[in-house]
């Protein structure tokens, strides 16, 4: 007769093949699960940007999609900062249309994201938006061309406004200061590619260019801001 000893290792060995198998089953099911993820998440469309539409998702030829810009990825880079320039105004009214303060101009209506870092995006992110006007001046006495709007909560904006003049000694560009809730202040410029003036504007960096498209008699462009939070 087995003494205690030969029964508590015929035990446990019993214990040992059981789980064995119950690991093997285990495995195979989580094999089984991830090959049936497999081909269904590399068929899903991921986050992208169409043109003048950043963070937006949109199928290009042949099933592609196309790009955000800018690219984000986990750690991504913070959007550069650049100067705030002499004409900055705290205080600025809640509008998303600048485009009604002016009665010339080449309207242009700027979409776009504000993301973390990690690619999240910011709800109710603040943007707050000063330009010059057709002929290149800044109001300072009043708010016209300048205003603030917020994200929704997919870290989404719009703006409606005009295409700026050329301010003497620079290229086209907008002022923007960007700032998640309780986050630090983006404070930055949005160009437009092509412009003859970017190559002899010392301020100027290509990174910060919009994606601009002609729609109708005016503009659209696209620009994804990532800030820290």
């Amino acid at each position: 007769m087995p003494d205690t000893t030969d029964r508590i290792e015929a035990t446990l060995s019993r214990r040992r093949l059981l789980m064995a198998g119950v690991g093997a089953a285990v495995a195979s099911a989580l094999a089984a699960c991830s090959g049936e993820r497999d081909p269904e998440a590399a068929g899903s469309a991921q986050p992208s940007t169409t043109s003048g539409q950043p963070g937006t998702t949109a199928a290009g030829p042949a099933g592609t999609t196309l790009a955000p810009t800018p690219q984000c990825t986990d750690d991504d880079d913070v959007t550069i900062s650049q100067t705030e320039g002499p004409y900055f105004k705290p205080s600025s009214p809640e509008k998303a249309n600048l485009f009604a303060d002016v009665s010339s101009g080449t309207r242009l209506v700027i979409t776009g994201s504000v993301l973390a870092t990690d690619c999240r995006p910011v709800n109710r992110a603040l943007i707050d938006v000063w330009q010059a006007d057709n002929n290149g001046n800044y109001d300072n006495a009043t708010y016209r061309l300048r205003g603030h709007l917020f994200t929704d909560a997919q870290g989404r904006y719009r703006l409606e406004t005009i295409v700026p003049g050329l301010y003497p000694g620079r290229t086209r560009h907008i002022h923007v200061k960007v700032q998640a809730p309780d986050g630090p202040i983006l404070t930055t410029q949005l160009y437009f590619p092509g412009d003859a003036q970017n190559a002899r504007d010392g301020i100027y960096n290509r990174a910060l260019e919009m994606e601009v498209r002609d729609a109708g008699s005016g503009k659209e462009a696209g620009f994804d801001f990532v800030v820290n939070t």
